[in-house]
């Protein structure tokens, strides 16, 4: 498995990017999973559904099966925030993990810069970010700059710079402190 992320700001477009590249992706012939950090609490689940109420009711794990998918819901009931590793650890084997969020972690990152959204790079700061897409020129950038509507060359990007899960998670289970 390899492993690389997407970086910016809220409203910097990560997800409708994620949502464009997954297909092309695919269409090469690779598996692809994606990790996403909310920074607010969520729910995958229904009320008034046998699940969420099985939940409700103090179940820790509640795995749903049909003939189209499977789903797990974990409660934390307390327990800390799962680390990056440990999600990746819970994660099944596929050809690319693509990450959303996580920006503070050292794996490769391609960073989702919108001028309009007013907010500074993140690549100068953080030596994980390998390229920057972007909706402006940036000349002073240390890293390549790709337009932000080249899909396919982002997806180049992507796939030249994602890094195998075991050169950014050491033995120990933590995410490497690689310095680039």
């Amino acid at each position: 498995m390899r492993i690389i992320g997407l970086a910016g700001w809220s409203g910097s477009g990560k997800t409708t990017l994620l949502t464009k590249l997954i297909p092309r992706i695919v269409a090469r012939g690779l598996t692809v999973s994606t990790i996403k950090h909310a920074h607010h609490s969520f729910d995958l689940d229904q009320p008034g559904k046998d699940s969420h109420t099985h939940r409700l009711a103090g179940a820790t794990e509640v795995l749903v099966g049909s003939g189209n998918r499977w789903a797990i819901i974990h409660e934390l009931r307390g327990e800390d925030e799962p680390t990056l590793i440990d999600l990746l650890q819970r994660a099944s084997p596929v050809d690319l993990v693509l990450v959303e969020g996580y920006k503070a972690e050292r794996h490769p990152k391609l960073e989702v810069y919108r001028s309009s959204n007013g907010k500074p790079l993140l690549h100068p700061e953080d030596p994980a970010i390998v390229a920057i897409a972007s909706d402006v020129a940036l000349a002073n950038a240390r890293v390549p700059v790709v337009d932000l509507n080249d899909i396919e060359g982002i997806v180049e990007i992507l796939l030249r710079h994602a890094a195998p899960i075991g050169s950014v998670v050491s033995p120990a289970g933590r995410l490497a402190r690689k310095s680039h």
